[in-house]
């Protein structure tokens, strides 16, 4: 038997909203439930995260408001865009999110959207607390300031 070829992360979607408007923590590897005709819609690269979130459900986290459009093959057996997608992830892992949701009033935030080396679909989520209005100022001051230092750096040689 030959060993299958393991491709390189495949990106499908990106959050990058969560780094302007959240302080990320913590950030962990989950997996998705998902029917066929969500992967199919996934492997033509068609996804949203940007207004998503992970959600506490009973006793598992769901992943709620990320779309993924219809796949124009599936007809009467597609799927709802923004249904909500139960995230794989071990127990011990579940209720370390879990606990920081409840005790310390955290956000769990989809920062990637991806295919990982054999092809299952993966969502990177991180632990996330909302930021003030003038830490964004100052996160874009310093943004600004790291752009302003390249060129200077560069220009001088």
């Amino acid at each position: 038997m030959t060993e299958a070829k393991l491709q390189p992360r495949k990106l499908i979607a990106e959050n990058r909203r969560a780094k302007f408007d959240y302080f990320l923590d913590d950030s962990i590897e989950a997996g998705l439930v998902l029917k066929g005709s969500e992967v199919k819609s996934l492997r033509l690269g068609r996804a949203n995260i940007a207004e998503s979130y992970a959600a506490v459900e009973g006793d598992e986290l769901v992943l709620i408001n990320a779309y993924i459009p219809e796949y124009p093959g599936a007809n009467r057996f597609n799927h709802e865009p923004r249904r909500g997608r139960k995230l794989l992830l071990h127990r011990r892992q579940i209720n370390k999110f879990i606990g920081a949701v409840q005790r310390e009033g955290r956000t769990i935030v989809p920062v990637k959207l991806y295919f990982d080396e054999k092809g299952r679909a993966k969502l990177e989520l991180a632990l996330a607390k909302g930021k003030k209005l003038h830490d964004k100022r100052a996160s874009e001051a310093d943004k600004d300031w790291k752009r302003d230092q390249a060129r200077l750096m560069r220009d001088r040689g």
